[in-house]
């Protein structure tokens, strides 16, 4: 199966997204008439599939530039948001390196060696960058088993605590400053003990999620999200699928970022990956992530005329990048949020009669009924963001995958074997699929959305879903893998 062309490289904006609207509208009328003869065969447990996954489309990239109807002034500090987030940093500074608060623990040094491909703010590059960064400044850390050097940049978490009862399902980080020559003193912090974790079957992972069009998801509103939810109930009923949104504990609105939708805001997002991913505490996580050892704490002894660590929080408004000038500069954090919401979405390639055909199987088995096609946005304070419809493919609900992907981890409301319906936007160049980044291949990725239930978690809600997708013909088939490849 040949490669798609690829669309030519240019500025991603609102109106450029809204070209491609005609075709899904032009396809709205076969929609209708497919949903009328939607599958409902008995549920297969071992089906197959004779599509094959074409691949990623090639670079350059269908996304990670931002919208081209920005304001001027909104405009003008993208340059700086972009540096901000593909920053090295460092645990204390030297005479140029103001980037300063690394560790004790952390999985990387930048934002944008994990949020890396296609472009800046994607997912997981076909090369790992860890291998670059876990002994840099003469570390003594070692690379964890489950790091590979064309693998997934994922995370690992333990379900439980060392009794192997106790709930725990924290980010366990893989490497610390210790020996370091910007953390002196700092010599005795210790990697975890990943081999044991795994000997214990305590150890689960999660890869990285791309951040395309997240200024928009953190727009739709939360009528629609339940609207939504509340559609097509006998339908969903009849497909075993259900899924509920996931609510904040603070003011009991929707959340929906991350694997299981525990995050609220992409502010949030920020602060908590800045300090739990790169160990830089912030004004929301304002706390240093391991504070056993105190000799791996800021502030460091450094050389004079050197820049200092500052002590808690890391990284803070007004940090004294301008020192002598009146002007309040924001924090890290709230950069970073501002540089994921103007990042426009990922754009497809121009359809094709395989794609369009594609979509209508897409939707005729019954994907659509948690890879919701698009929502529309309200009114936004970023006129950028508003009035949009987002085709990023989620309902943004959390459902039940069944055993063969759970990962013991309960977040919020969402609990063991329950993941939030993953946005497609971008999926055409992405490389890695499921929440662990398991399998480079597509194909299989829809696969292993199966899982038959075991007395502790229930039944995939995919399960009927996939069996329709098997039940295809080999051309459908195909031709849904390939719009998939598109988006």
């Amino acid at each position: 199966m040949p490669r798609f062309d690829n669309s030519p490289s240019e500025n991603h904006s609102g109106s450029k997204s809204r070209r491609h609207i005609p075709y899904y509208l032009a396809l709205a009328l076969l929609l209708v008439a497919s949903a009328a003869v939607l599958m409902t065969r008995p549920v297969v447990v071992h089906g197959s599939s004779l599509a094959v996954d074409p691949g990623p489309r090639p670079l350059p990239a269908d996304a990670g530039n931002f919208y081209s109807n920005l304001t001027p002034n909104q405009n003008a500090i993208t340059l700086r948001l972009t540096q901000i987030f593909t920053e090295v940093n460092f645990v204390a500074g030297g005479p140029l390196v103001k980037t300063v608060g690394l560790g004790p623990r952390f999985n990387s040094n930048s934002c944008n060696s994990c949020h890396a491909y296609p472009a800046v703010g994607g997912s997981s590059s076909p090369n790992n960058p860890l291998f670059g960064i876990y002994q840099l400044q003469g570390a003594t850390n070692t690379m964890p088993y489950f790091i590979t050097a064309n693998g997934p940049v994922i995370v690992a978490r333990f379900p439980y605590k060392s009794d192997g009862v106790t709930p725990d399902g924290g980010v366990h980080q893989m490497f610390t400053i210790s020996n370091r020559t910007d953390a002196p003193g700092c010599t005795t912090m210790v990697q975890p003990n990943f081999t044991q974790a795994q000997q214990n079957n305590n150890i689960i992972f999660r890869q990285v999620t791309p951040t395309f069009g997240t200024g928009l998801m953190e727009l739709i509103q939360d009528s629609d999200i339940i609207a939504n939810m509340n559609a097509n109930k006998t339908l969903k009923q009849s497909l075993g699928i259900s899924g509920h949104a996931q609510f904040s504990d603070d003011d009991g609105t929707i959340t929906r970022f991350g694997w299981k939708a525990q995050n609220k805001s992409l502010l949030y997002f920020s602060g908590e990956a800045y300090n739990v991913e790169e160990g830089v505490s912030d004004e929301a996580f304002p706390s240093e992530n391991d504070e056993s050892i105190p000799s791996c704490l800021p502030p460091f002894p450094v050389p004079p005329g050197t820049n200092k660590t500052k002590g808690v929080p890391d990284d803070r408004m007004d940090s004294g990048e301008a020192p002598k000038l009146p002007v309040n500069f924001p924090s890290d954090l709230e950069r970073f949020s501002l540089f994921m919401r103007f990042l426009a979405p990922p754009t497809p390639v121009p359809p094709t009669q395989s794609t369009a055909n594609g979509l209508v199987q897409f939707n005729t088995i019954g994907c659509n009924m948690c890879h919701t096609n698009s929502f529309t946005t309200p009114k936004s304070s970023i006129a950028a963001l508003g009035n949009v419809q987002a085709f990023l493919f989620s309902d943004l609900l959390v459902h039940d995958m069944g055993p063969d992907n759970a990962d013991n981890v309960n977040q919020g409301g969402a609990t063991g074997d329950q993941f939030r319906t993953a946005p497609l936007w971008g999926i055409g160049q992405r490389y890695f699929f499921m929440h662990d980044g398991r399998t480079q291949d597509i194909v299989q990725a829809i696969e292993d959305h199966r899982s038959l239930g075991n007395g502790t978690y229930p039944n995939s809600e995919a399960n009927q879903v996939i069996s329709n997708f098997d039940a295809l013909t080999p051309k459908n088939q195909q031709d849904l893998v390939n719009f998939l490849r598109s988006l």
